[in-house]
């Protein structure tokens, strides 16, 4: 599944904070310097969506607050119904 994700980061907290529209919008507690906040991100998506942190990719955004990400390891269904539970 690929999902667009806009990253806030220095947050205190690890947090899914609301989705609009298609985009899921996530606080990272690491700081955008050196990839930290890019590693945070997919470590924190890999527990809320309970998937290996080996099945979280980071597609396009390297750089920037709006990412594209893929994750694999479940099927599209549950990971939709993992993404409903957002408000």
């Amino acid at each position: 599944m690929i999902i667009k994700v806009r990253v806030i980061p220095n947050a205190k907290r690890n947090e899914v904070v609301s989705r609009i529209g298609a985009i899921l919008r996530v606080k990272v507690s690491a700081p955008a310097v050196e990839g930290q906040a890019n590693e945070e991100l997919c470590e924190f998506l890999s527990e809320f969506f309970d998937v290996k942190r080996s099945e979280v990719f980071l597609r396009k955004g390297e750089r920037g607050r709006e990412k594209t990400i893929e994750i694999t390891g479940r099927s599209e269904e549950e990971l939709e119904e993992v993404l409903d539970t957002v408000p």
